[in-house]
């Protein structure tokens, strides 16, 4: 049963959050106590070495990973008591990501694959395609529509994925090393394109990332050390 909080300007809050892998001897803290709250329309960047706990961090706010400890709160709703089917229902409605490796499905076009996630929610063809070339035309791989992965730069497909991430207009956008994979020049035209867009439709975004350029261009910047919050500044 999906519960509603009060609602203020806060769309994702973490009190106190706690994870764990594993149990007993075996298991791993890799989230302590974590409280951090993001504002509509935020631009957050989370930085940190690795095993710091910053993709798990983001994958719970993101409706794809489970924790038992404390609360997590999205879009003014308890997530913590959810069960899988109204997680994965709230993810789809609300979360769109951006992963560092483009996970484009190679038999489909480029075109076809920034459409697919209204397709999957049985949207108009008609209309998906023109929003899905549009969005195209605005990371700058229009010319490509009709091309596999396959056929595609890195770089390209990675444009693609974020279009594809973009398309349902989700609340929130989060970024798991989204240029990981890219060289400086390829990175920095789809930071700056990630960024204009999200900037013009109010999206709030968390990206986490190792790159300082990358974090400089984010308002707020949170740094994880050993699952545990050691900075939190804004730029």
């Amino acid at each position: 049963m999906i519960q509603s909080i009060n609602s203020d300007n806060t769309i994702i809050k973490t009190e106190n959050l706690f994870k764990q892998y594993g149990y007993g001897t075996n298991s791993i803290t890799v989230l302590k106590n974590i409280s951090i709250s993001i504002n509509k329309g935020e631009i957050v960047s989370v930085m940190g070495p690795s095993g710091a706990g910053k993709s798990t961090l983001l994958h719970i706010i993101g409706c794809l990973d489970t924790f038992q400890g404390g609360s997590v709160q999205i879009l003014h709703q308890d997530i913590s008591p959810f069960s899988y089917d109204e997680l994965s229902g709230f993810r789809n409605k609300h979360i769109g990501f951006i992963f560092q490796m483009h996970n484009l499905m190679p038999e489909f076009t480029a075109l076809e694959n920034a459409m697919m996630p209204l397709l999957i929610k049985r949207q108009s063809y008609t209309k998906a395609k023109q929003k899905a070339f549009k969005l195209l035309e605005h990371f700058g791989v229009a010319d490509r529509a009709n091309h596999r992965p396959s056929e595609l730069s890195g770089g390209e497909c990675q444009r693609i994925a974020v279009a594809r991430a973009l398309i349902t207009e989700p609340d929130i956008i989060l970024a798991d090393e989204p240029t990981g994979n890219l060289d400086r020049k390829n990175s920095d035209i789809l930071i700056e394109l990630l960024l204009k867009n999200c900037v013009e439709e109010g999206s709030t975004v968390v990206i986490v990332t190792h790159d300082q350029y990358i974090a400089s261009k984010t308002q707020r910047v949170i740094t994880l050390i050993d699952g545990t919050i050691q900075t939190d500044v804004n730029n």
